[in-house]
């Protein structure tokens, strides 16, 4: 009798590396700890280098990294640009697919096969909501046809409302919206701590919205927080320095897994993608001494996610 043995859900960890010289120089000693701490996969933060010129790629500098990228044991993916935004206004939305089709350009050349983007926001006074997320369906579905053309995925991350924006997705509605979309090219990245921040802004049950969203996760940003949206907005905490936000508690912290009030067990239990996700550690820099203890709880935390039971049999 042939045992089957499912697929795990995350496939592969690692963790974002430091953004660096925006002339990617230094990347070498940054894939030189990587690979010392014996992680499968780094991120990379391809919106923090100088790879592109009002859309256009580099040709000589997009080479230059696959030069320091290459014979490298790991794998990689890519951050796209953070300022694509593809709710933007109409007569800005060409720009946004210019500098995002450049992206998965990039993306496919250095082998990154997930390439994360961010969901769009809506910032103007007097556009509509849902004719700006009817532009973001059609806008991904563009950009998906021509991921998948070069082997990439698109993975949309959910983020919450950066001051001046009226909206963004929560994890349900931008699992709607992939639903709406059905490329599979298109997945999510499921950002954990971006979800609490969401869902406390919104006062929405977190666990519930992020396994609405589970069932389209290919990628997870893992990182914690306490889930409290500051963003300077009248009513917010007046926070100084970064390291009082960490003091407070507050906002978008990036800390290290455990040091936040994320219900980890709750998260596991809830959230079920397809199997063969990657989990990336996103950590501020400002905490990059944790980095070595938190590889080995980043891949305990990996390795407890289970897969969709409809794609696990």
């Amino acid at each position: 009798m042939q045992l089957h043995i499912p697929a795990p859900a995350v496939r592969a960890s690692g963790y974002s590396i430091k953004e660096g010289s925006p002339e990617f120089d230094d990347v070498g000693i940054g894939l030189d700890e990587a690979e010392a701490l014996g992680v499968d996969v780094v991120e990379l933060p391809i919106y923090a280098w100088h790879l592109i010129v009002e859309g256009r790629v580099l040709d000589t500098r997009l080479k230059d990294l696959q030069r320091a990228l290459a014979g490298r044991e790991l794998g990689y993916t890519a951050h796209g640009a953070l300022a694509i935004n593809l709710m933007d206004l109409p007569d800005r939305l060409p720009r946004h697919e210019k500098v995002l089709a450049a992206n998965i350009e990039i993306a496919a050349a250095i082998g990154a096969r997930h390439l994360v983007v961010h969901t769009g926001f809506v910032r103007h006074p007097e556009d509509d909501i849902e004719v700006a997320y009817s532009r973001q369906r059609d806008a991904l579905a563009r950009a998906g046809d021509h991921a998948a053309s070069l082997g990439v995925t698109l993975c949309v991350e959910n983020i919450f409302r950066f001051i001046h924006a009226r909206e963004t997705a929560t994890p349900s509605k931008l699992a709607g919206e992939l639903a709406a979309i059905d490329h599979p090219s298109v997945k999510a990245t499921l950002d954990v701590s971006h979800a609490y921040i969401r869902c406390t802004d919104a006062r929405l049950d977190p666990i519930a919205e992020m396994a609405a969203l589970a069932p389209h996760v290919a990628h997870f940003h893992l990182h914690d927080s306490f889930g409290r949206p500051n963003e300077g907005r009248p009513g917010d905490i007046w926070i100084y320095h970064p390291a009082e936000a960490v003091a407070f508690g507050e906002g978008d912290l990036h800390l290290p897994i455990g040091w936040g009030s994320i219900d980890w067990d709750a998260v596991i239990q809830a959230v079920r993608p397809e199997p063969g996700a990657v989990a990336i550690l996103e950590l501020n820099q400002a905490h990059w001494r944790e980095l070595k203890d938190q590889i080995p709880v980043l891949q305990a935390l990996a390795a407890r996610f289970q897969p969709g039971l409809a794609t696990a049999a």
